[in-house]
């Protein structure tokens, strides 16, 4: 049975899985395939994921394949309770309440494995850790998943290397339809737009340091460029820092753009990249957010225990130097998946559900596949064009064949 906070919020939920569907036409496409085809039929499925309408709308897709689910968040602070409850109302199991802490979050994350899924969906790698390590005795039928972020990859690799990954794995981050739409686009506007509604400043003139220079960095710092920040980079990789370089970025380690920045934006899926000893040296009034998957980037208890007085994002300071720290704040806000465009983790999707359609035949996952675009995206491409095909005319249709 379903574990949410207010069975009540179901409707509002409901609405809101049911808008994005008309946004999402790579899922929509699979849907229809999946309905039809079954593949799924007689597997159960647990899903880690922000719990959100957009990924709600996965896991009702899921469903319609035959599948059964089980969904929970992979972060409390963007589980939103109506979605949850809608979910769970349209007959897939769903264990995610808003807020809980460490101990009600594994709690949940537990819930959905005790079904002894046969597939794992995976945003982080928790799901797989509790596989491999505590909670083994449900992992007896696995035959393989996926891994949906950066965070997550890093830590299956860790598992890989050190013999303790409980199954075949697919890093559906690697594929294009996830780093291109959902990393680049997707999370560079949905961190400014959170920020933006957040603080209530204006972008322009400010200089915005943006830590780590994957694909979600880019879009970040595109974005904050776009609207005239002066930009600077920290980036460990010196080939992704000559890239940031050759962009038009300041590239710089974080000991020296901590003096700098009005805006901190950490998007590297590392611990401790922001610490005391660059707080020490910020303006007044710097603001520290973070992007990357886990809230770890940014030393919240280190700030805290610097922090002469601790009050909200808007509220004045009695005195001494302001450090705005958003991310207790945004509660969750920034988290990629909780604010991208529909269509574009729509597209990030699609790339996922066609990772599972190989992963539902075991014959085809024999190992750990780190592995990027071409299994993942051959499915569901076609399905994109075809959608739009259908909305040109006749000349237009003549045209888009020649060129597709």
């Amino acid at each position: 049975m379903s574990i949410v906070k207010d069975q009540n919020l179901a409707p509002a939920g409901r609405r809101k899985i049911n808008w994005v569907r008309d946004f999402m036409p790579a899922l929509g496409g699979i849907e229809a395939r999946f309905e039809q085809e079954q593949p799924f039929a007689g597997l159960r499925v647990a899903v880690s994921v922000h719990l959100e309408a957009k990924t709600a709308n996965l896991g009702y897709v899921l469903a319609k394949g035959g599948a059964e689910v089980r969904l929970t968040g992979s972060n409390p602070l963007s589980t939103q309770d109506d979605v949850a409850a809608g979910l769970a109302s349209l007959g897939v199991e769903t264990f995610g309440i808003h807020g809980v802490d460490a101990q009600g979050y594994e709690d949940l994350l537990i819930e959905a494995l005790k079904c002894h899924p046969h597939i794992v969906i995976d945003d982080g790698g928790d799901l797989i850790d509790l596989l491999g390590g505590k909670c083994k005795e449900y992992a007896d039928c696995l035959l393989g998943g996926c891994e949906e972020t950066t965070t997550g990859i890093l830590r299956l690799k860790a598992r890989e290397k050190a013999g303790l990954l409980p199954c075949p794995m697919m890093a559906v981050n690697d594929a294009k339809a996830k780093h291109y739409y959902d990393n680049k686009y997707g999370t560079g506007q949905s961190v400014w737009d959170a920020i933006m509604h957040t603080a209530n400043l204006v972008v322009a003139g400010k200089t915005v340091v943006v830590a780590g220079y994957g694909w979600c960095g880019k879009g970040v710092a595109m974005r904050a460029a776009g609207m005239g920040a002066n930009v600077i980079v920290t980036e460990i990789d010196p080939f992704k820092a000559l890239d940031a370089t050759m962009n038009g970025f300041r590239v710089m380690p974080m000991d020296e753009a901590a003096k700098y920045g009005d805006i901190f934006v950490t998007v590297t899926g590392c611990k401790d990249v922001i610490t005391p000893k660059h707080f020490a040296v910020m303006k007044h009034n710097a603001i520290l957010t973070n992007a990357g998957h886990f809230d770890c980037e940014v030393d919240v208890a280190g700030l805290a225990a610097m922090a002469g007085e601790i009050c909200g994002v808007s509220e004045p300071m009695q005195s001494g130097k302001s450090i705005r720290e958003l991310i207790v704040e945004l509660k969750g806000q920034l988290e990629e998946a909780g604010n991208v465009p529909v269509i574009l983790i729509g597209h990030s999707w699609g790339a996922f559900l066609a990772a599972l359609f190989a992963g539902a035949h075991p014959e085809m996952v024999e190992k750990l596949i780190l592995v990027g675009c071409p299994p993942l995206t051959a499915g569901y491409v076609p399905m994109i064009g075809e959608r739009r095909r259908r909305n040109l005319g006749p000349g237009e249709r003549e045209e888009f064949d020649r060129l597709n």
